[in-house]
């Protein structure tokens, strides 16, 4: 079978690897460099704390790749194994928290109920008097997106994909029989596929109107800032998410911070994701850091910031990812809504399933499909940031 990814990042590069070692004939399109969209601007966290059962399910299945990472495809990705904390000062949010933590223990998630002393035990910088309940998970991990990147390209080039990079995609044209690649350069000849893969992150909207469905994507503008912080932040702090205002940090080397969240009333949505700034907004890092300076005395006036960067998010409406095939011979996996780094080890077993297959077995990811929107199922994700 002939398959085209369109989208290098991670999610497209997994998928076209996986995709070719069960022997599909794969060719992946990428309209810029390989991870230039949102995979090297990702925070890198790779957690198992969510709400919801199928991104729980991901989770597991992703965590068991992550774990053999190194092993299976010779890269260290700089993983850390510090945890992730998640308090909240409302008690409905707590009562919420003592649920979410039953479910993930079902699927042998190591997460655990914490008060607000046993928080400030995990991490000795956190007011705990600034909150009433906390989740923590010890085996949540952060590693670098950029490493892992690297680890699927250089495994998908040795099972014969064909990486093209700086090759925009102008249309999908669905057939009879196949799908037609059209490229945006007129000179080049279209690509004539069985199948295609549109993991093309904010960019796939735009792909998916041209192949005649609608997704419901949305691109979010999200920042994070390099803070030296007024004491520096242990290495061996988890990262730390204020779930009432989304204020978040995580340690970095030699003491530094990274920051983020999102407070305006109105999620910054961006129209053209061709435009949008790479650099944070002075204005929105000083709020960052005030805000994480609330519950971490880490932070504080004589804080400094050193540098930052802004992404995309692909934002579904009920923050979950959309992994389907929408028209006959194409195949969608996106919106992932920040979470598509550390989904995209059982995203792309479950995208190789569906084109080969016609189903996944893996991690069922019927919950994802399109359908739900329609039909007002919505899966909300209540641990964002």
């Amino acid at each position: 079978m002939t398959v085209v990814v369109v989208g290098g990042g991670i999610v497209g590069v997994a998928s076209a690897y996986e995709l070719a070692v069960r022997g599909a004939d794969v060719t992946l399109l990428e309209r810029g460099s390989l991870g230039a969209g949102s995979t090297d601007r990702a925070l890198g966290g790779i957690r198992a704390q969510f709400s919801t059962r199928i991104n729980v399910e991901l989770s597991v299945a992703s965590i068991a790749v992550w774990d053999a990472f190194a092993e299976r495809f010779g890269v260290d990705i700089d993983r850390r194994h510090t945890g992730y904390l998640f308090c909240t000062r409302d008690g409905d949010t707590a009562d919420a928290f003592a649920d979410q933590v039953a479910m993930q223990r079902e699927f042998g998630v190591d997460s655990r109920l914490v008060d607000p002393a046993e928080a400030a035990a995990v991490c000795p910088g956190l007011r705990p008097e600034e909150f009433v309940a906390g989740t923590y998970c010890p085996t949540d991990s952060f590693a670098d997106p950029h490493l892992a990147l690297q680890g699927y390209a250089g495994a998908a080039r040795e099972a014969g994909v064909e990486l093209r990079t700086n090759t925009p995609v102008a249309a999908l044209v669905p057939r009879e029989s196949g799908v037609r690649v059209d490229l945006a350069d007129d000179a080049a000849d279209p690509i004539d596929a069985d199948a295609v893969v549109n993991a093309a992150g904010a960019w796939a909207p735009r792909l998916a109107e041209t192949a005649g469905y609608d997704l419901p994507i949305v691109p979010h503008r999200r920042q994070t800032a390099v803070v030296e912080p007024e004491r520096p932040v242990p290495e061996s702090d988890p990262l730390v998410v204020d779930v009432d205002t989304t204020a978040h940090f995580r340690p970095e080397r030699d003491g530094r911070a990274l920051v983020g969240g999102h407070f305006a009333a109105a999620d910054p949505v961006v129209t053209d994701p061709d435009r949008c700034s790479e650099k944070p907004d002075t204005d929105w890092a000083v709020e960052a850091v005030e805000r994480v300076g609330a519950f971490a005395d880490y932070f504080g006036p004589d804080s400094r910031l050193a540098g930052g960067w802004a992404g995309l998010y692909a934002v579904t409406p009920d923050h979950h990812a959309i992994v389907e095939e929408s028209v006959p011979g194409v195949v969608t996996a996106a919106g992932f809504s920040g979470h598509g780094f550390q989904h995209a080890p059982a995203t792309a077993t479950a995208v190789a399933e569906l084109v080969l297959d016609g189903e996944s077995s893996t991690v069922d990811v019927s919950p994802l499909s399109r359908e739900r929107f329609g039909d007002g199922d919505l899966l909300v994700e209540r641990n964002v940031a």
